[in-house]
């Protein structure tokens, strides 16, 4: 998807962290963006700041977890600007769930957030998207956010459920990129690592059915990692809509986790082919 001068992007989450570098490098290929997020005050901020740098942008308070809401989302985008071209599911939370009955919600919360979030966005937008790019010929683009923790898992976070969300988001978007071939719209998975973003801080919007507000202590391993400018994963993920790329790496010190994982994986196959059982 070259042409995205004058194009409309939608960014959920899009009120700091990954959601504003995305916004910002759009926004500066000439996109007008559409920035949403549960946090009103961040999300103006941040078309503030595009604005600011001469381009369009404006601001939309929802909580991807209530499907109407999204919705409504979806038909207000199509009444003021025509519909949108690129969706970006960047809106996530992360909860700390150890073993045992009492991280049940926030394993509630994280699925519904970063599961079935990403699930009512693209149920609200991409059949839209999809009519629209039929009937013009045109093209759109699709871009979730993952994780590197959606490619590799069992690594003594105590994070479960955040990990199986993302690997969920993976696996959603190669089923979504099969769905839509050759319909003109592109699908990206975006799986950073590390990033300077409030992610651990995501408890403050934590919803009274899942137990409210909670405060949570950042690893020590996150600090001691250097985490990389959400500015830069924008550009990412604006080569990744430009080039058609479905993998968005943008950590590369994962590669061997992944490789022994696809090993394992490879030996047992050929432990069933060498010993089968039936």
């Amino acid at each position: 998807m070259q042409e995205l001068e004058g194009r409309l992007a939608l960014v959920t989450g899009g009120g700091s962290g990954i959601g504003r570098g995305i916004a910002i490098a759009l926004a500066g290929a000439g996109m007008r963006v559409v920035l949403a997020d549960i946090e009103p005050d961040a999300a103006e901020a941040v078309a503030a700041e595009i604005a600011a740098s001469g381009g369009e942008a404006s601001a939309e308070c929802i909580d991807v977890t209530d499907a109407a809401a999204v919705e409504a989302l979806a038909g207000r985008c199509d009444e003021r600007y025509g519909g949108i071209d690129v969706l970006c599911n960047n809106a996530g939370v992360l909860g700390p769930t150890p073993l045992g009955p009492a991280s049940l919600d926030n394993w509630r919360w994280t699925l519904d957030v970063n599961v079935l979030g990403v699930v009512n966005t693209i149920n609200a937008f991409v059949p839209r998207m999809r009519a629209r790019v039929s009937s013009s010929s045109g093209e759109a683009h699709v871009v979730n956010t993952a994780s590197i923790g959606g490619l590799i898992a069992g690594d003594r976070w105590l994070i479960g459920a955040y990990i199986a969300s993302k690997f969920a988001v993976v696996g959603m978007s190669l089923n979504l990129r099969g769905e839509l071939a050759g319909s003109g719209i592109g699908v990206s998975v975006l799986c950073p690592g590390g990033v300077e973003t409030r992610i651990w801080e995501a408890g403050r919007n934590r919803p009274a059915e899942y137990g409210g507000p909670e405060a949570y202590e950042w690893p020590d391993r996150i600090a001691r990692s250097r985490p990389i400018d959400p500015l830069l994963v924008g550009r990412h993920v604006l080569r990744a809509i430009r080039e058609d790329e479905f993998y968005v790496i943008t950590h590369t010190e994962g590669r061997t986790v992944i490789e022994a994982d696809a090993r394992d994986v490879l030996d047992a196959f050929d432990r069933a082919d060498s010993n089968p059982l039936d």
